[in-house]
């Protein structure tokens, strides 16, 4: 049986007025997102930079984010606890693609995918580390099973994550913007 895991807790430093640096927040992401209809999920997007290089002083603007995809030439960090999947083909289809509708219409989604109803595709780079519990990583041909400290780098390819375990799965992605 899935369980909720405790808040994910972001530090976020600073330069104060004498160029010296301290802990300017410290608690949960003001940007937590969940969908109705799946208990345990959670999306956290912790940080975002609005271009590169990133001004390292730049204000939080973690809140204006919206969607899957960074910012133009920009980064986005975010934390999303998965629960395990409905073992039921049309609840489990039913439940991806209202998070989809809700949180990630900017992504090319694909309900229809006879590998998974989560299939998509971002023009970024991302980086994903799986922090705890165990994910299947599923692309159009083949999938490999992560678990925590896996780390898995997909650059602009058709995806989907399914948790076929029992417990809720905590995965950490940073999404760099990118090109074809």
């Amino acid at each position: 049986m899935s369980t909720s895991l405790p808040p994910v807790r972001r530090i976020v430093t600073g330069i104060d007025a004498n160029g010296r640096s301290y802990i300017a927040e410290d608690g949960a992401s003001p940007a937590m997102l969940t969908i109705e209809g799946r208990p345990g999920y959670r999306n956290n997007n912790i940080w975002r930079t609005a271009g590169s290089p990133a001004p390292v002083g730049a204000a939080d603007s973690v809140l204006e984010h919206r969607g899957v995809l960074p910012p133009k030439s920009g980064t986005v960090l975010r934390v999303i606890d998965i629960p395990p999947e409905d073992k039921d083909p049309e609840v489990r289809k039913r439940v991806i693609e209202a998070l989809f509708a809700a949180q990630f219409p900017d992504a090319k989604h694909d309900s229809s995918s006879a590998r998974h109803p989560g299939m998509h595709i971002t023009d970024t780079i991302d980086y994903a580390i799986l922090l705890q519990g165990e994910l299947v990583a599923i692309m159009d041909e083949g999938e490999t099973v992560m678990r925590a400290g896996d780390i898995l780098i997909q650059r602009g390819t058709n995806h989907a994550w399914a948790n076929r375990s029992g417990a809720v799965a905590r995965i950490a992605f940073i999404l760099v913007d990118g090109r074809r």
